[in-house]
């Protein structure tokens, strides 16, 4: 990989909503109206940041219908060297937004 796209991805890896971001996405994929509750911001905010993913390949997109869902590019976070296999668990809140019928299913 090129030195300077593993230092952009670096980057957008550095950021602590960016890495939360990653972890929820290693869970499943998601799409923006799931990650606002969670995160308590804004959509456009949500969306800058997953646009910040998108840039350095990391995120990739998919719609479907008036969705669009959202999953990691595996390849490329191995590429760069990053292990998902520490990243931490948030089964809880994906729990709370189903109790909240706030999940939405890209199939």
């Amino acid at each position: 990989m090129e030195f300077n796209k593993l230092a952009d991805a670096l980057k957008a890896l550095g950021d602590p909503t960016r890495l939360k971001i990653i972890a929820l996405l290693n869970m499943r994929d998601c799409c923006v109206c799931e990650l606002v509750p969670i995160f308590r911001i804004s959509q456009p905010s949500i969306s800058k940041h997953i646009s910040r993913l998108k840039n350095v390949d990391l995120v990739t997109e998919k719609r479907k219908g008036q969705w669009v869902f959202y999953s990691l590019n595996r390849e490329q976070l191995e590429d760069i060297g990053f292990s998902l296999n520490h990243l931490p668990d948030f089964s809880l809140e994906f729990d709370e937004l189903e109790k909240q019928g706030l999940l939405v299913t890209c199939e």
